[in-house]
Order: structure tokens, then C-alpha cells, then sequence
């Protein structure tokens, strides 16, 4: 919203209906600090939007949501021959590496996957581990998430809750099928809308938690015999928003690199280039990441398009062409007008080949 603002568009926001406190809040606070010419917001189902793509025409249609809810969007936004950004979801892997901290490697991954309870685009969704330091790293991690929360996270109020009921079924619904070993949590409250920090081991990698995005507090981990099956099996799913890969080699990383396909890969950490510089400035004795100079989005099946910092004010700007030129004719403008004699058809020749020379390709 701020990157269309600047750009100086208006704005119509539309909240998602699975979070209606939070879109009951921006109805009420946007309209305080913002004049209603510029932005408005509008609350609604999910029949309501489809109205809203189908009667109203937009110059620019930003969505962010789920696979399924954001091709919706894109064929309703295609009938008005609309652009699109969509920022979607998947599974975003971290990989971890036999050559690598241990415990850097489980703290990031677990502050990543604890983050609001997992309901970030951005959270590492299963961790492909190598088979060398699996069971260090399964002994470390387990120690992370009780130091992160205690013995008993329901208690604390650092551990957030699950969105909606729809969604706490979903997930409890995946880890009744899982067919992995869990061994850490798996405890839930219909009631509380709360799901325990869950580790599940020795998953397969066709298990119920490996078909769709998890978008919960629940982490599946595949051992693999290397970086390159790691790679292979990314490979052979749908592009992630994100691939974390965590080793202190550089050759492996280049092979994550050079030999997969996401919105965003990153080396020993998960989810910091979704965050801006601003944010990290704020952190005492922290060294700042650029991170505003970044790119944020997905390709494929995690969507398309980008956003944050400049790349925003880009999204929602249209790069119009303007020519202005005098009424007097230009001395060569003879040779563009019709009739078109050998000496015109000698010029262009000569134009064309001095273009060549130069370097630049006329088609």
C-alpha cells in the first residue's frame, strides 16, 4: 500500500476474510490517517471480491495469499487485461549442510518456523537434512525450542495461536496423517486455537505434510544422503518463495544457486530478506543488512512480480514513454517522407550500416 501511494496511486485494500480482527482494525485505523480520495478499505467474503475484480477496473492488482486463491485473483484480473503481482506461498526448504553450525543452523531454522506460529509465507516449511549430522542437529534443535519456550508453550504468551478454526483443523488435520515420528509437541487446543511447536522426524517424501504448505508450527525433517539429492528433490516440487541453505561451503551453496529455481535463496539464514533495513537499524549493536535493496517475491507456482523499497515504487509505475518535438522540420525528416527515391533508399543503407558499426542492432 505504501509502495502504490508513492508511486501516486489511489488505493482500494482489501483485507483477507480469514483474519476479520485484523481487517476490522485497518478498516478503522486507515480512514484516521488517511483521506478516503487516496486509499479505502473494504471487508468482505470471498464472493465480494470476485465481485469487486468483475465489475470494478483496476489499473494494478497486488495479491497476496494462497496458490489456489491467487490464480482466482488472475483470472478475474485477465478478463480486464489487468497486471498482476502475485505474492503466494510454498514450501520453502532449508537445507543443512554437514558442514555447518549446528546450533546457528537450529536457531535460525526454529526462530523461522516459531515466528507467529508459522503463519509467515516465509517460514522454513521442512528441513532437508544431511544424514552425518542428523542426529546432532535433531539433539540441538530440540534444545533450541525449549530454551526458545520452556517445557510448556501454551503457557507462555510468546507463542502465538493459530488464525482461524479452519485452518487449526487443516493443520491438525496433516500431523493426524503424517506417517513420521514426532518427536517434539503434536499437543492442540480447538478451544485456544493453539498447536504446540512440533518436530516431526524421519518424514518421507511423500508424506500427508509434504503436499502442500504447511503454514503452521509444524516441521517435517527428510534426511538426505547429500546436497545434490537435497537439490534434486527441490527440483522435483513446485518453486519455493525461498531456499535456505545452510554450510560453510561456498561450492555448495553455488549448486543451490546455479541449480535450483526460487524467489529468494539465502546462506545460513531464513527470512531476513523479507525485512527492511529500517527495521534492523533498530536492533542495538546490529550491523544493518541492505536488505531494502532487495527484491521480495516469487516465481512459478510461489507467484510473480516483486516489491519492497524501490522495486515497489516500480510495481505500481508505468514507465510512459513522452516525446516532445518542434513544429520546424528537422533537416533530415526529407528522407523519411514518401516519394522514396535511390538517394533516400542510399541514405537508409548508409544509416542501417553505420548503426552496425557502432554496435547497435536495429531489428
Amino acid at each position: 500500500m505504501i509502495g502504490a501511494i508513492a508511486a501516486g496511486n489511489t488505493v482500494v485494500l482489501k483485507p483477507s476474510e480469514y483474519a476479520p480482527a485484523c481487517a476490522d482494525l485497518m478498516a478503522n485505523l486507515i480512514p484516521k490517517y488517511i483521506e478516503k480520495h487516496i486509499c479505502q478499505v473494504f471487508t468482505g467474503d470471498v464472493q465480494f471480491t470476485q465481485e469487486l475484480l468483475e465489475k470494478e477496473r483496476f489499473d494494478y492488482v497486488f495479491f497476496t495469499g494462497g496458490y489456489e486463491a491467487g490464480r482466482a485473483v488472475y483470472v478475474a484480473a485477465a478478463k480486464h487485461v489487468t497486471p498482476v503481482t502475485l505474492e503466494l506461498g510454498g514450501k520453502c526448504p532449508s537445507y543443512v549442510d554437514s558442514r555447518v553450525s549446528v546450533e546457528m543452523a537450529a536457531k535460525r531454522i526454529a526462530f523461522s518456523k516459531s515466528f507467529n506460529a508459522g503463519q509467515v509465507c516465509v517460514s522454513t516449511d521442512y528441513v532437508l537434512c544431511h544424514k552425518d549430522i542428523f542426529e546432532e542437529f535433531k539433539r540441538v534443535l530440540l534444545d533450541v525450542y525449549k530454551e526458545f519456550y520452556g517445557e510448556n508453550p501454551q503457557r507462555t504468551a510468546k507463542f502465538s495461536r493459530i488464525v482461524n478454526n479452519r485452518h487449526f483443523k487443516r493443520l491438525t488435520g496433516m500431523l493426524a496423517n503424517t506417517k513420521g515420528k514426532i518427536i517434539l509437541g503434536g499437543d492442540s487446543d480447538a478451544e485456544d486455537l493453539f498447536i504446540a511447536p512440533t518436530i516431526v522426524a524421519y518424514v518421507s517424501k511423500d508424506d500427508a505434510l509434504m503436499r502442500e504448505e504447511i503454514f503452521g508450527p509444524i516441521l517435517p525433517i527428510i534426511v538426505v544422503d547429500s546436497a545434490t539429492e537435497a537439490i534434486e528433490f527441490i527440483n522435483s516440487r513446485n518453486k519455493p518463495l525461498a531456499i535456505y541453505v545452510f554450510t560453510t561451503d561456498s561450492n555448495v551453496f553455488a549448486n543451490f544457486k546455479h541449480g535450483t529455481s526460487s524467489g529468494a535463496i539465502s546462506q545460513n539464514d531464513c527470512c531476513t530478506h523479507l525485512l527492511l533495513t529500517k527495521t534492523l537499524h533498530a536492533i542495538p549493536n546490529f550491523t544493518p543488512l541492505i536488505v531494502s535493496q532487495l527484491p521480495f517475491g516469487g516465481v512459478g507456482h510461489s507467484g510473480f512480480g516483486n516489491y519492497h523499497g524501490r522495486f515497489s515504487l516500480e510495481t505500481f509505475s508505468h514507465k510512459r514513454a513522452v516525446l516532445l518535438k518542434a513544429q520546424t522540420e528537422v533537416v533530415n525528416n526529407k528522407f523519411l517522407y514518401p516519394p522514396y527515391n535511390e538517394d533516400k533508399v542510399s541514405w537508409a543503407r548508409w544509416l542501417l550500416s553505420s548503426s552496425e558499426r557502432s554496435g547497435c542492432s536495429i531489428l
